[in-house]
């Protein structure tokens, strides 16, 4: 069994950034649908939301960083196009959405996508004794689960 400088075998640290840059492409679907929701809200709750929306697009973007540098880490190659993260997109693309209830379940609906993502990774990144990753991906599931609380909160609906 070969391992890098990590002490991660080579193969499961190939199959994790791999794994990685599935959720990075995700990730960058997810930040550009934040932006259009925080340019495009329209109605009453405008001013509370569209400050929600940039909150929610920088802290993406942090984390699009993040992944990025754990894909370099383990050894991979980040994807950095358009046509990557297209391709490799599960969520839905969301344009021209202004109305608040439709931008509130995009969201939802993006990091329930998200989750699945992250949770196949964590399992991987816990056989593969990869805590850098696995700790990354327990951080990231504990924030969005809180998130898609208070939107389900905020729609009035159970979670």
């Amino acid at each position: 069994m070969k391992t890098n400088s990590l002490g991660l075998e080579l193969k499961k640290a190939e199959i994790l950034a791999a794994e990685l840059n599935i959720l990075l492409a995700n990730f960058q679907v997810y930040y550009q649908n934040l932006r259009g929701l925080h340019w495009n809200i329209r109605g009453k709750r405008f001013f509370d939301l569209h400050i929600k929306f940039e909150e929610l697009y920088n802290d993406s973007q942090l984390k699009i960083d993040l992944i990025a540098e754990r894909i370099l880490t383990l050894g991979g190659r980040p994807l950095h196009t358009f046509e990557d993260y297209i391709k490799n997109n599960k969520l839905f693309v969301g344009k021209d959405i202004s109305k608040d209830v439709d931008a509130v379940n995009l969201i939802v609906n993006s990091l329930t996508q998200l989750l699945k993502i992250e949770r196949v990774i964590l399992k991987q990144s816990d056989e593969a004794l990869d805590e850098g990753t696995n700790s990354m991906m327990s951080d990231f599931i504990k924030e969005q689960e809180k998130t898609i609380w208070m939107m389900k909160a905020w729609l009035e609906e159970e979670i």
